[in-house]
Formats: C-alpha cells, structure tokens, sequence
C-alpha cells in the first residue's frame, strides 16, 4: 500500500499529464486554438425521464450486541460478495507528533495475526481468489478493510476479515521492512508537482486543522513501533467505531448470521465520536510558490473550503463544479486546452466528507504560459460568479451527473458505498431517492449563489509549483514575478520551508 493514496481524482489526471506537458510545445498555439464559441454543445448525455426516477435496492440494517452496524444488500447478478468495513477514524485523528498513524496501523493489519502469519494471510487469501485490502488515507475520517471474492467462500472471507481486524500483532520484523519502505516512497513523493503542490495548498487551507497533514514524515516513520500501533489500533478499532457493509449474491439472514460468528466477539470498548466540524476562519487570499528548481512547468492550484455532504447547498456546489471544472466538457478545460492551448487539461473538484472539503481548480501549464493561464483561470471564477449559467449549458452539466449517478448503480462497490454514506454520515434513508432528481431541479440562481459562496475569490488560496526562475510569459518575466501581480507570494521549498 502506499503512503498517500489519493481520495482526489485531480491528482490521478495530474500524474497522467506530466509526462504529456512538455510536448505542447511542439505544436503550434494556433493548431489548439479555436473560439469558445464555436465549440458544439451536443447535450447528448444518455438520461431519460426514468432514470430520474430510480430508487437504489435498500440494504437490510441491523446492529449487533457489541455494537458493529450492518447493512446487507442483495445482488444475485453474479456469484460472488463484496464486505466494507468502516472504522470511524483515518489520518486526520493522528497525533500531531505521528503524521501517517492511521495509514500506518491500517496497512500493517495483514502483516500478522495471533492465528496467522503474513505469508499465511496470503496464502489463505490467494487460495481462495479473493482480495483482502486495508488503508486509510490523509484527510479522511474513516480507515476501511475491504475483501471480496466468491458468494460460497464468503465464511472462509470473513474469517479472515475479522481476523486481521480484531487480532494484529504488528510483528517487528514486518514493521521495519513497512517503513524501509515507505521511506523510500516518501523520497519519491516529494519530487512528484502534484503531491507538493496539495501539501501547500491543504496547509494553507486548513492551517492547523488536522486535514492541513498530507504526508508523513521521516520522523514519524522512524518513530513508529508494534506499541504505537497497538495503542492506535485499541483506541479505534472498536464495535461502536464501525460500520460492515456486505453487497453480493448473499441472503440477509444466512450472511448476518455469518457475520455474528465472525465478529461477534469483538469486545465493545468506550470511545468517543470526534467533531471535525469547527474549522479555522478561511485565510486571506495569498499565493504560494514551491520552488521546484529546472522544472519545464508549472502545477497551478487554486480554491478554497467547499461544503460538507449533509449540508443543503451541496447539491448546488457539486453541479456550479460540473460547470466549471468536472471534467472535458466544463469551462476550464474548454478554455485553457481548446481555446488557448497551455495544457492537456483544467478541472475543478468537490470533496464530499463530514468536514468541509476543498472546492479546487487544478491545471499544469507550460513554464512561459504561467501568466496567461492564471489570467484564464481568475477569468472563469469570475465569469462564474458574475453571469447565470445559460440552460442549455446546465441542462448538459445536470443530465452529466445524472447519468454518471445511473451508471454507478451498476457497481456493487459503488452502490455499497453509497449505502454506508448515508449510514456514517446520518443522511436520510431517500436520499439517494431524491438526489437525481434535485440534481435535475437545480437552477441556475442556485448555481450561481454556489458560486458566489465557495468560489470565493478574497479568500482563494492559490499554489504553484515550479521554477521561480523560469519566463513565466512572453515578456519574460520570471515566474515568481509574474505570481507577484496576482497578490503577496511565499515561497517554499520541496521540503515545506519556507524561504526567505
């Protein structure tokens, strides 16, 4: 498992296009260019008045003695049965003094158990065909163990499951090759632009609220031993904290049943539910450099605090996103791919967890077109703001998430996940009912009273990550220089010292 596993689709689309940056160069800017104008807006998304209606198969919940929540759903399309456990912390409950604990104590569970060695784990798990994973992730407020495989098998699964969940060891042994490699990997992650350029946006985002943390540290790697995971692991990792979610060609009585005798004995503990809900005032405006030294391009972030899931505007903010940024058909990538060329992609992203989450645009740009994107970019949070969003252009971005949401269904996963949402996060259980169609009634004065709220621009926090030295426009002025127009810039290096 790795150390940062990212939870936004920005940085996965990122990694793809460093590679592809440096070739925009080779073609001529007139080649990209073409009026927004003239761009076609087929609204062709495949959505019909039914799918606005469709109503998820309801999980069956029950809860056992000790404590552990269970929802079942029943899939009979294919033989096989997919288990979810959500523990309710991750890495924004890791002490201050140990960045990366939860990740840690999640990823060393299938390392050794008072029943089974690591290799025994693997084994087991390889003989059956099935998958046995467990992670958490910076920013999250949940670790999750999944595992899947064949309907017949699933005692055999569960077996397991519970077995890495209630009883790990943390062998030493198996510890100090875990963080040889993390070690490595955290040298590797700090030369990566979109890693660094999200550690300095989060920081300064959320301060010293705990999602402000995206990676661990040397030390706290080092620092890590069988004792500090054990400690972590019986703070958290009990009944009351979780949340097992099946899905898959199972009946509820005969899989509850099942799962009574798995996890059954999991002793209930005291523990007490966090509040991530009080975060810092949001900061005013300011740029950041990451003094990224010979690099061809620039790694541009820019947004501030988003909404939380449960929050009434949610809905609002997640279709003004699609607009803007969500994806090849919305605004950002319209204008700075095919209208003016600087980059292979421009997007916006929403996070949806119980504390608020960044609204983001994200883009990497040719060093000597710095400027002229960040001009496009400050162009579009405007327009945004300023203009109501024309009918035409919803109408595609709502039947967009309308039929992405259909799609989903059609994976258990994805359908599973859904369900233990709205169990973590309190939500009503129509919401899912509800959610294409107030999605498909969202009007533009919505969207734009969104915008006017999140895409805050007295407050927008924006990142880069390059060469300070580097033309940064065709008059040559350097990067640094051309960031100093757009407001007070800090500069940090690849470490996260800041310069003077």
């Amino acid at each position: 498992m790795t150390i940062l596993k990212s939870r936004h689709l920005i940085l996965i689309l990122a990694a793809l296009t460093t590679a592809l940056a440096a070739a925009v160069s080779a073609f001529p800017q007139e080649q990209h260019a073409a009026e927004l104008s003239k761009v076609v807006r087929l609204n062709r998304a495949p959505v019909s008045n039914e799918t606005l209606q469709v109503h998820l198969p309801r999980p069956v919940v029950t809860k056992l003695p000790n404590g552990v929540t269970v929802l079942v759903i029943e899939r009979h399309k294919l033989p096989t049965v997919n288990f979810e456990l959500w523990i309710g912390t991750g890495d924004m409950s890791d002490p201050k003094d140990m960045p990366g604990l939860a990740s840690f104590t999640a990823e060393m569970l299938r390392e050794g158990t008072t029943q089974r060695t690591s290799a025994q784990l693997s084994a087991e798990i390889d003989s059956l065909g099935a998958s046995l994973d467990a992670s958490s992730d910076f920013g999250s407020t949940n670790s999750s163990v999944s595992a899947s495989g064949l309907a017949p098998s699933a005692d055999r699964i569960l077996d397991l499951m519970s077995d890495v969940v209630l009883n790990p060891t943390f062998p030493a042994d198996e510890l100090e090759k875990y963080k040889q490699r993390q070690l490595s990997e955290l040298e590797q992650v700090r030369s990566r632009p979109p890693e660094l350029a999200e550690e300095r946006f989060r920081q300064a985002l959320y301060q010293d609220f705990p999602a402000a943390v995206t990676l661990p540290t040397p030390e706290s790697i080092k620092a890590t031993t069988p004792e500090r995971l054990k400690e972590f692991h019986d703070r958290y990792y009990v009944p009351g904290n979780a949340i097992l979610g099946v899905v898959g060609d199972v009946k509820p009585d005969e899989i509850i049943a099942l799962i009574r005798k798995s996890f059954g004995n999991w002793r209930s503990r005291p523990f007490a539910k966090e509040d991530w809900s009080h975060l810092p005032p949001a900061a005013p405006a300011r740029i950041y450099l990451v003094d990224r030294p010979d690099s061809v391009q620039t790694n541009i972030v820019a947004g501030d605090y988003g909404a939380r899931r449960i929050d009434p505007d949610y809905i609002a903010l997640y279709v003004m996103n699609r607009v803007l940024g969500g994806g090849p058909q919305a605004r950002l990538f319209l204008n700075l791919r095919e209208v003016h060329g600087y980059t292979y992609g421009a997007y916006s992203r929403v996070g949806d967890d119980k504390y608020r989450e960044a609204w983001a645009a994200s883009t990497e740009v040719r060093n000597a077109v710095t400027d002229g994107s960040l001009e496009q970019l400050m162009a579009e949070f405007k327009r945004i703001r300023d203009e109501r969003v024309g009918e035409t252009e919803l109408d595609e971005a709502r039947h967009s998430i309308v039929a992405s949401f259909a799609l989903s269904l059609e994976q258990q996963q994805q359908l599973l996940n859904r369900w233990m949402l709205v169990q973590d996060y309190g939500l009503p259980m129509d919401y899912w009912d509800r959610y294409p169609v107030e999605v498909a009634h969202t009007t533009a004065d919505a969207v734009q009273a969104a915008a006017r709220k999140y895409v805050d621009l007295d407050h927008l926090q924006i990142v880069c990550v390059g060469d300070p030295k580097q033309p940064g426009n065709a008059q040559k002025q350097s990067i640094r220089e051309v960031l100093a127009k757009y407001g007070t810039v800090e500069v940090y290096d690849s470490n996260g010292k800041k310069e003077e």
